[in-house]
């Protein structure tokens, strides 16, 4: 089964682990409250897997999983951490060469997989690198004894085939595809797995170019391949890198299938070269879509009874039941208000699951855009008043000029955009809208402040989910907003963007791309687009 060795200076944890691995039948297990006690023992014993915790005394989880690779730089390791911990630990697989990162509280099974999958990696790679190793051996020996070169041949030759039999068996056999590349990301040599993912044989994969059957969201495949020391940066101070969030073209299907691909250099003083191993996450994604649908189903479940007890809050304030004390007021009102930011939040999720489901149907109308500008600016005069700020318009559209859009979605990114420019512009500060419609029939929309600015490093984030304002200052929100935003225009066929420069502001612009129609004012429904 394999050999697991469990960190977390919370006995607690540690026994629940014992535990659950008992259930699942693993027995040599082993459990260390104390990394250093943890070090010690990977001194003397070679693992298969090893777990550990974020945040313990003495020494952390990245610098014990650190001090770990040094001893064992083929063992997988899993990181068990928080939610303020998640871009320590992505920053982790990159620069110490994670298998995996797991946020508290992870789900049993989900956990359990993963721990086989990573002791499934740990002996692959073990195997090939010591196959391979044995290759290059073979080829020293070869060399050193070329004087009696007839009978050296005979027998490197026969070891030599012995070791290239196990070492297709592991690659012909393995569930997992393996790909072999040059520095320049040309394919040399796939298995079996390799051709079923990809829908092509091996003879007419080889000679291709990496990026011509898998692609990622967060890699670009084309610029990794053009880099001085190799694809992806592999050289001697980086040896192995997981690319998370790919997928590979099946020319069969046309569909993409979403893996994940761990890269480790296999270079010699003659060349460089790098195998990837390849493997199908398609269940781990529908396992996260089923808990995104079960956490949208209770999301939308907390309506109800959220609505009820602000409904029942507003009679007690309203005096509909009777009078109150101004203690019981303020607290009542407190009440109130942490309820109704409760039901922003569950609103926000839901919009947030609506989008990335696709099951939100946008619903579009032609109406005079003039209008939906000046309703926003006047909502948000006022609070711009409160901080003195000078909240300018520059809209020089028509009253007759109509776009074709969901207004209500529209208005919430204006609303948005508008309404953080007012919250992170100083006092006595400034704001100015710009709006218009240019050539072809596209409306532009931004929103320019005198704010402290925004990091450039920052700027790639703010568009996420669940971003948190920026390294400079966090954002006391759900981190929706713009997230939100970015969905509804991209939705339209449109795009949003920031430029930002420290000390001096933000301008936060979207562009709807051929949305401006002909001039009645007549406000109407269109076919959904």
């Amino acid at each position: 089964m394999g050999k697991i060795v469990v960190v977390d200076d919370e006995k607690i944890v540690t026994s629940a682990f014992k535990t659950l691995l008992k259930v699942e039948g693993f027995n040599d297990t082993h459990f260390f409250n104390n990394p250093l006690e943890a070090v010690e023992f990977l001194k003397l014993e070679t693992p298969d897997i090893i777990i550990s915790d974020f945040m313990m005394p003495e020494m952390n989880g990245l610098e014990f999983l650190t001090a770990a690779k040094k001893l064992h730089p083929e063992v997988s390791m899993i990181l068990l951490t928080g939610y303020a911990d998640k871009e320590n630990a992505i920053k982790a697989i990159n620069d110490i060469g994670l298998y995996k990162y797991i946020e508290k509280p992870w789900d049993n099974d989900d956990l359990i997989i993963n721990i086989k999958n990573g002791i499934e990696r740990s002996h692959l790679l073990a195997s090939l690198r010591e196959k391979i190793s044995e290759l290059e051996a073979a080829k020293i020996r070869l060399e050193e004894y070329s004087e009696n070169l007839e009978q050296m041949v005979k027998e490197r030759t026969a070891e030599l085939s012995a070791a290239n039999l196990k070492l297709s068996g592991i690659i012909n056999y393995c569930a997992d595809g393996i790909i072999i590349i040059d520095r320049h990301g040309i394919i040399e040599q796939v298995n079996p797995a390799c051709e079923n993912m990809t829908g092509l044989s091996e003879v007419a994969l080889c000679h291709m170019k990496l990026q011509e059957i898998a692609y990622s969201d967060n890699i670009d495949f084309n610029k990794a391949s053009k880099n001085k020391e190799g694809i992806f940066g592999l050289g001697p101070d980086k040896s192995e890198v997981l690319i998370r969030d790919c997928y590979i073209r099946n020319s069969l299907s046309d569909k993409r299938i979403p893996v994940e691909i761990n890269f480790a250099s296999i270079s010699t003083s003659e060349r460089q070269r790098y195998v990837g191993v390849i493997r199908d996450v398609s269940l781990q994604k529908d396992t996260e879509r089923l808990r995104d649908d079960f956490i949208a189903t209770l999301t939308h479940d907390l309506r109800t009874p959220l609505l009820a007890a602000i409904q029942t809050l507003k009679f007690f304030l309203d005096g509909s039941l009777g009078n109150l004390e101004d203690k019981q007021k303020v607290l009542l009102s407190t009440m109130l208000q942490s309820n109704e930011d409760l039901l922003g939040l569950v609103n926000a999720l839901l919009e947030v699951y609506k989008f990335e489901s696709g099951k939100l149907t946008l619903c579009k109308t032609i109406f005079p855009v003039k209008d939906l500008i000046s309703q926003c600016y006047e909502e948000l005069k006022p609070l711009a008043s409160n901080k003195n700020i000078a909240f300018v318009l520059h809209c020089n559209i028509s009253d007759d000029i109509n776009i074709c859009a969901d207004k209500g979605e529209i208005k919430r990114v204006m609303i948005n955009l508008c309404g953080n420019a007012v919250n992170y512009t100083n006092k006595n500060g400034k704001i100015d809208i710009y709006a218009g419609v240019h050539d072809g029939g596209d409306f532009m929309f931004s929103v320019a402040d005198n704010g402290n600015g925004i990091p450039k490093e920052d700027i790639p984030h703010l568009f996420m989910r669940f971003s948190q304002g920026t390294s400079k200052k966090r954002s006391t929100g759900t981190g929706l907003g713009l997230y939100l935003s970015r969905q509804i225009v991209e939705a339209h066929g449109g795009k949003i963007w920031l430029e930002s420069k420290m000390s001096k502001g933000s301008e936060f612009s979207f562009l709807l791309p051929e949305v401006v129609k002909d001039n009645s004012r007549q406000e109407r429904q269109v076919v959904n687009g």
